[in-house]
């Protein structure tokens, strides 16, 4: 089964809620707070795009680590079995 990443799920689900709380808001697009419902939503998906991105890069650090630290460890390897020879 293939494993979702955060910067996938996260922003996704925000998204379904931000769907769900502008059909909730309608009503004030349809009294004529055009701006008032239109800059929620706009800032909103600013928002969860931000968060996508910094996720992404977070998940791409984490990795870049994640190899870093295994390399360490099997350079260690490589040379104590050096020493041992």
């Amino acid at each position: 089964m293939k494993r979702f990443k955060k910067s996938t799920i996260i922003p996704l689900t925000l998204l379904l809620y931000l769907a769900a709380m502008s059909v909730i808001g309608f009503p004030y697009y349809q009294a004529g707070e055009y701006l008032y419902y239109l800059g929620i939503i706009g800032s909103t998906l600013l928002a969860i795009i931000l968060l996508h991105f910094l996720l992404k890069k977070k998940e791409k650090y984490r990795k870049e680590r994640e190899n870093n630290i295994n390399n360490k460890e099997e350079s260690q390897a490589r040379n104590s079995s050096n020493n041992k020879e």
